[in-house]
């Protein structure tokens, strides 16, 4: 199948930011009295921001505040982070620039909101490359559930069968899968990850487009 577009994931893949939903997460949810463990953190991982703040505010009710406040409060936090700490992917922006001259459309579908996608693109200097930038903010369900990946083909112009997805989690390449899509596990030079669902392994983007690229 020839392959036409290449859809990247963003947490995880084009930053190093997942550490910044826990601390941010953990900062505003305290505030309000949320009592965070690390088993009921495990639940809320892969989940959009929403889904976080409706899942802790069911636990721990807090008052005053509505649960979108709270959110944006977490989202602002993120993208505070993201801004002044050091989280680029080494080699991404070589990578995806290497992409876009063979000729491939270029799209991100994340479960974080569209504000902390455009604050990436900006600390990357990469939004230019990208032909499409997508949410689950504006699906109805997050990953693992494909709409956000079905959008994005279609925003694309370019059907799911031709589109490969740039993901680092089990939860992404089931909502690639789901969507149609063959998949790369990015997994940032750890070799122990492995994950059955993807077609190809990218350990770090230093090495250069994989053969299915070429």
């Amino acid at each position: 199948m020839v392959l036409k577009a290449v859809i990247f994931d963003m947490d995880g893949v084009l930053v190093d930011s997942e550490g910044f939903w826990a601390k941010a997460e953990l900062d505003v949810f305290s505030s309000y009295g949320v009592q965070i463990t690390d088993d009921l953190a495990t639940q809320t991982k892969y989940m959009t921001t929403k889904e976080v703040t409706e899942f802790w505010h069911g636990k721990f009710p807090w008052e005053n505040l509505d649960v979108p406040t709270v959110e944006q409060e977490v989202v602002s936090k993120v993208i505070e982070l993201i801004q002044s700490e050091d989280c680029t992917m080494s080699g991404i922006q070589q990578f995806i620039t290497d992409l876009k001259n063979k000729n491939y459309k270029i799209g991100l579908a994340t479960n974080a909101p569209l504000r902390v996608a455009d604050a990436v693109l900006e600390k990357l200097q990469v939004r230019d490359l990208f032909d499409s930038v997508h949410s689950s903010e504006f699906e109805e369900l997050g990953k693992p559930h494909p709409a956000v990946y079905l959008t994005s083909a279609k925003k694309l112009g370019v059907s799911p069968e031709h589109c490969i997805a740039i993901e680092d989690s089990h939860s992404g390449l089931r909502a690639a899968k789901g969507a149609g899509m063959r998949t790369i596990v990015f997994t940032n030079d750890d070799e122990s990850i492995d994950f059955d669902l993807a077609d190809f392994k990218i350990l770090n983007f230093n090495a250069g487009l994989l053969p299915v690229f070429q």
